[in-house]
Parts: structure tokens; C-alpha cells; sequence
């Protein structure tokens, strides 16, 4: 149970972090306007280092379910416990934003811009076309966790390899630039709960005029990052190394 409890907290945290840079810089009436794309990449990176270094010594940090699935698929975590932390990240980035909708209940009310809104709680693609969107959320999230593989272990072994608190720093310098590099088409989800979470939120509070949560395009931030973390893990093994 103890894993489950820090693989939410980590997730908190970082969506508290991360997403609350997103609301600072789009949401009306904030001190953060001015931030931009930048402050939102670095913001993301530190967002990660805090939950990382949080939750790796008890839980080994996925806070990401394409992580959870791509070291199962590697053979890296038992499938059993599979369930259970993409329940507990879930939850837990709906726990993040609540927070950051507590922190900016007011520019929340004084925002009338319905994207504006959406995005401090999920992704949304610059152009839409949800096969090419698709494709950039495989791509960062192969990034993301073929690159954890190395920075977590590196061997071929029949050890899991898990995050630990020396390894936030590199794997959120890794999603900085993954922020960066790639974030532009879609926002960089690259983590189907970091998404799917704060949508359900989006769904469920009293924000005033929000508008539609965008559930048609849900399904893309949720199956690339899954796609993305077994091809990543597939990589891995045929590497070998």
C-alpha cells in the first residue's frame, strides 16, 4: 500500500507544480503572464525533480503509466502491481489539480477564455489532426521512457530497475527538453494520467463557463504515451545493452 500512497503523492505534486505553471501564465489576472513557453518547459522539468525525488525511494517514481507499462513490458515490474499505481497516478494528478484550482480560484473566476481554462488542466494540440498528434505523443513519450531505462539502470538484468532520488535531476532535465524539443504540436502530454486526470477535473468543478472538457480528443493523450512507453521498452531489450 505504502508504494501506491507515494506513487500519488509524487503524481500530486508534480501536476500541482507542473500544471500550476500553466495556470500562472494563462490564466487572467496572474503575476506569471509573461513566462511563456519557457517558463512552462522549466517549470515542468522542476515539477518533475519534486515528485521524482519525493516518492523513488519507496515507490521508484514512475507517477506516469507509460512507465509503469513500459518497464512491465520489459520485464522491469511486476504486471501485478500494474493496476494499482496507474490508479494511484490517476488519482493523483486529479488531487494536483484540485490544488492548483484551489490556489487560483480567483483568476479561475475572473477568466472567461474557455482554452485558456482547459489548458491549465490537460493538453490540447496547436493543429489538430489526430493521427499526427498521435505520432507526437509516441515519439516524446518514447523519448522519455527509453531514456529513463538508461538513467534508472542501463543493463539487461533480472533486477527492476527503479528510480532513486539521485535520478531526479537527470530524468527532469530529460523531460525539459523533451518540453522543448518536442512539446510544440501537442502540448507534450507524454502521461496518460497527467492528462486524463485533470480533464476529469476539468469535468467535474464549478468553473465558471468552461466549456467542453474536449473529450474527443482525450484518447490521444492517453494511447500515444501508452504506445510511445512499450516501444520504448521493446527498444530496450532488443538493444540489449
Amino acid at each position: 500500500m505504502t508504494v501506491y500512497i507515494f506513487e500519488f503523492i509524487g503524481t500530486a505534486m508534480l501536476i500541482l507544480i507542473g500544471n500550476g505553471i500553466v495556470a500562472n501564465v494563462v490564466l487572467k489576472g496572474t503575476k506569471g503572464a509573461n513566462a511563456g513557453w519557457t517558463g512552462i518547459s522549466l517549470a515542468w522539468g522542476i515539477a518533475v525533480f519534486i515528485g521524482v525525488f519525493i516518492s523513488a525511494d519507496v515507490s521508484g517514481a514512475h507517477l506516469n503509466p507509460a512507465v509503469t507499462v513500459g518497464l512491465a513490458t520489459a520485464g522491469k515490474f511486476g504486471w501485478e502491481l500494474v493496476p494499482g499505481y496507474i490508479v494511484a497516478q490517476v488519482l493523483g494528478a486529479m488531487m494536483g489539480n484540485f490544488l492548483v484550482w484551489m490556489t487560483y480560484k480567483k483568476q479561475y473566476d475572473a477568466t472567461e477564455d474557455q482554452g485558456a481554462l482547459l489548458a491549465t488542466f490537460s493538453t490540447a494540440p496547436a493543429i489538430r489532426s489526430p493521427f499526427w498528434n498521435l505520432i507526437t505523443e509516441i515519439i516524446g513519450t518514447f523519448a522519455l521512457v527509453f531514456g529513463v531505462f538508461y538513467i534508472a539502470g542501463g543493463t539487461v538484468s533480472d533486477e527492476p530497475i527503479k528510480l532513486g532520488a539521485l535520478d531526479a535531476l537527470p530524468v527532469a532535465l530529460l523531460v525539459m527538453g523533451i518540453g522543448f524539443g518536442l512539446g510544440g504540436p501537442t502540448g507534450y502530454a507524454i502521461n496518460p494520467a497527467r492528462d486524463l486526470g485533470p480533464r476529469i477535473m476539468h469535468a467535474i468543478l464549478p468553473l465558471k463557463g468552461k466549456g467542453s472538457s474536449d473529450w474527443n480528443y482525450a484518447w490521444v493523450p492517453v494511447v500515444g504515451p501508452l504506445i510511445g512507453g512499450v516501444l520504448a521498452a521493446l527498444a530496450y531489450l532488443l538493444i540489449g545493452v
